[in-house]
């Protein structure tokens, strides 16, 4: 099957495939449940048909009473049973769905999720997700009872008389109208609120992540307002929703319960002419009082079922996302050598490369520079497998990329850019991840090769010191330090560093260029840079123009023959010489 064309039962038994055997077993529980809930209902009919015949004897009355109590407890004890079974196999589906979500991400293009704000992730893995654990849990069991309770009911009231059976259900068409009314454009109206919410929560992690910019630059009443419009438009969202449901969703309960309005007057006149009798009767009316009950809390399940529905669908774009398709065999590569051939590269409808071609040779350092907008990071990017090519290819050591298995890619190559993320770990741990496998030792090694030693061994525990989230317990400076050692630590043969000082300040970026003249040695060493006085000794140094290659060459020789080099070479010295000069 197509996966864009899954529906939601399908992916709901994809998800569940782990627990198939809890979910069987709690379905089946449910039908016992069910069974043994119809058990008091017959029991109490013939205590009260027996007291009525004058039949008080306790050899009478109590085994009924007993077999009642049994009955409502049997039912009891298996529907319980059978909703903490339901729970264990809805936490193994959100666990199953949260790792589909990122291993999907994995496999995505960054560009693709770089696109999408951050609160719409968190939104999916953590709420949007979560949603389903109810509905999971409850409504496979209870739907099962809800439904076969009636149904058995009513094959008892046919086998008890006909003619009551057929009455009894005289206002479930009616109330069934009123859902149906009820249910006209449901599915927008759920829609409308599930996306409003969507927004509100992604409109709330901006805020909150963004709370310092919006701050410094005094736009709290803009920002503010944006996140007011997104819970306005949740709350009216809401209330459009109930307004059109309430009404019909009420006049169907009001409706539905009332079967004794049929049931009475009927049983009435066959007891009088003698066409049943009086524990038949009795029966017939017990039974009519617990026909629908179940009937409605199935129905309730109607938001439910429209959440469950909506929320797999939203799930499954996801999952459906155009993904790197890479192969998982690794393949033998040659030599290290990073080219470019015939490469063309869109941000949506944007070319931002156009068939370009060039190649950095192994061991080497190749510079990449460029005014704003040029496409420099785009390739860096590319070279990282964090996108690929529309057209064209870029290949490592004479393979391409598309063909490289996507973890092998990603061990070739270390990827270095100017805002490296540090997870909320101790020090050492943030390090660690360049090498999973490496020893206390060789972090700490990285570490000092990484000029960031002995600025660990200052802080309060050392290398158990925690990072903050994002890194926000160190300076721009000593995360930048700390990421260096994790490339070093992770000892690839080919390092991207995408303007790794661009934020620094002059004493920082000393350091961080010695820390770097460690990362790379003996490496094939790309360096997207827009401060040229990093690049000067590049053995070669590809000028960037509107995503074509403008000019290549050294630094001596860019300077006697770019135009475009010299101005941008210019703009550099004159923008030092003013910072020194104020410094």
């Amino acid at each position: 099957m197509n996966p864009s064309k899954k529906g939601t039962i399908q992916r709901l038994r994809d998800f569940a495939k782990p627990c198939k055997g809890l979910l069987a077993s709690s379905v089946a529980l449910a039908a016992l449940a069910a069974f043994c809930g119809i058990i008091p209902y017959a029991a109490v009919s013939q205590i009260i048909s027996n007291l009525m015949r004058g039949q008080i004897q306790p050899t009478r009355i109590m085994p009924l009473a007993l077999l009642a109590l049994l009955g409502y407890l049997a039912s009891l004890w298996l529907n319980t049973y059978s909703t903490i079974r339901s729970h264990r196999a809805a936490f193994t589906i959100l666990a199953h769905i949260r790792k589909a979500i990122t291993a999907k991400l994995a496999r995505m293009p960054m560009g693709t999720i770089l696109d999408t704000p951050s609160g719409k992730y968190k939104s999916m893995l953590v709420d949007t997700v979560e949603k389903l654990e109810l509905p999971l849990a409850h409504m496979v069991p209870e739907l099962t009872a809800n439904t076969l309770i009636p149904v058995l009911m009513l094959i008892y009231l046919f086998l008890l008389d006909w003619r009551i059976a057929l009455i009894s259900l005289a206002t479930v068409p009616i109330g069934l109208l009123c859902y149906m009314g009820m249910m006209k454009d449901y599915e927008a109206r759920y829609a409308r609120v599930l996306s409003a919410n969507k927004n509100m929560d992604a409109a709330m992690v901006e805020y909150i992540n963004g709370i310092q910019v919006i701050k410094t630059f005094r736009q709290d009443e803009d920002s503010y307002r944006k996140y007011a419009a997104a819970v306005t438009e949740s709350e009216r969202s809401k209330s459009d929703w109930f307004r059109k449901t309430n009404g019909f969703y009420v006049a169907g309960m009001a409706v539905m319960p009332s079967c004794l309005l049929g049931v009475l007057p009927l049983g009435s006149w066959l007891y009088i002419n003698g066409r049943i009798d009086a524990d038949a009767l009795i029966s017939c009316i017990i039974l009519a009082l617990g026909l629908v009950k179940p009937l409605i809390q199935a129905l309730r399940y109607t938001d439910s079922l429209a959440m469950v529905d909506a929320t797999v669908q939203e799930i499954g774009k996801l999952l459906d996302l155009k993904e790197m398709n890479r192969p998982q065999k690794t393949v033998s590569l040659p030599n290290h050598e990073i080219a470019f051939q015939n490469v063309s590269f869109r941000y949506h409808e944007t070319e931002v490369l156009h068939q370009l071609s060039f190649s950095c040779a192994e061991g080497a350092m190749t510079a990449i520079v460029g005014p704003s907008g040029s496409g420099k990071s785009t390739i860096a990017r590319l070279i990282a497998s964090f996108w690929e090519a529309e057209s064209g290819c870029v290949t490592l050591g004479g393979v391409d990329m598309r063909k490289i298995p996507l973890s092998q890619a990603m061990n070739a190559v270390s990827y270095v850019s100017q805002d490296n993320f540090l997870f909320h770990l101790s020090i050492r741990e943030n390090i660690r991840f360049g090498n999973p496998s490496a020893t206390d030792e060789e972090v700490e090694r990285a570490a000092q090769k990484a000029s960031c030693h002995d600025f660990i061994l200052s802080l309060p525990r050392g290398y158990d010191t925690l990072a903050g989230d994002g890194g926000s317990h160190l300076s721009g400076g000593e995360r930048q330090r700390i990421a260096i050692a994790r490339a070093i630590l992770k000892n690839s043969p080919v390092v991207v560093l995408d303007e790794a000082t661009a934020f620094a300040d002059p004493e920082n970026e000393a350091v961080i260029q010695s820390s770097i003249s460690q990362l790379v040695a003996g490496k094939t060493l790309i360096v997207i840079a827009h401060r040229l006085s990093t690049i000067t000794a590049a053995d070669t140094i590809f000028v960037l123009n509107e995503g074509a290659v403008a000019a290549q060459g050294t630094h001596q020789e860019l300077l006697a023959e770019s135009p475009l080099y010299q101005a941008l070479w210019q703009a550099h010295i004159g923008t030092k010489d003013k910072g020194e000069e104020e410094a």
